[in-house]
């Protein structure tokens, strides 16, 4: 069996391909290939923070489905129980800053405004659930906090070159530079 192999320049993701996003089926695919993984994380996100802001128990120290007796229960089996100790100063505080960070993270990430940054914030969100929540779950691909730090991380590295404010500012600078 052959394999050929398509010669010819490469302009780039964010360039748009070879011919200024004209380019054939492979070129398409590559430069919409994170838009799926944007929208889905986007609105995972974006309904993580509803839920956890619409739910009057979270917000609670103290009682069932409370961000206090969440981090109670997982603080002896975390990797790291100190970033529990931290939560558990003030679980209110704490859970308004998830559900916050969660809703920022997704609104930038679905829009694609400041998609880089709003990547790296869902990784941190992400790892630190992973450390805290979801450490304890065996074996370790089964937690699903993991999976997401790895999705965040295409989303880090690329940021949103498409459908998005970042390529809207993008083209407008080059437009008012040249």
């Amino acid at each position: 069996m052959t394999h050929s192999m398509r010669t010819g320049s490469y302009s780039g993701y964010v360039d748009g391909g070879a011919q200024g996003g004209r380019g054939d089926w492979r070129d398409t695919a590559q430069r919409y290939a994170l838009v799926p993984l944007r929208i889905f994380l986007g609105i995972t996100f974006i309904y993580a923070s509803y839920d956890k802001l619409s739910d009057s128990a979270f917000f609670k120290a103290l009682g069932a489905g409370s961000i206090g007796e969440q981090m109670r229960g997982v603080r002896d089996s975390s990797a790291l129980p100190e970033l529990v100790d931290l939560a558990l100063k003030s679980p209110a505080g704490f859970g308004y800053a998830i559900a916050f960070g969660e809703l920022a993270v997704g609104i930038g990430t679905l829009l694609g405004v400041l998609a880089r940054i709003a990547a790296v914030g869902g990784a941190l969100i992400s790892l630190s659930l992973w450390l805290t929540v979801s450490w304890q779950v065996t074996p370790y691909f089964l937690g699903n906090d993991l999976a997401y730090l790895m999705a965040w991380l295409p989303l880090v590295l690329a940021g949103a070159s498409v459908w998005s404010v970042d390529a809207w500012w993008l083209r407008r600078r080059r437009g008012l530079a040249g």
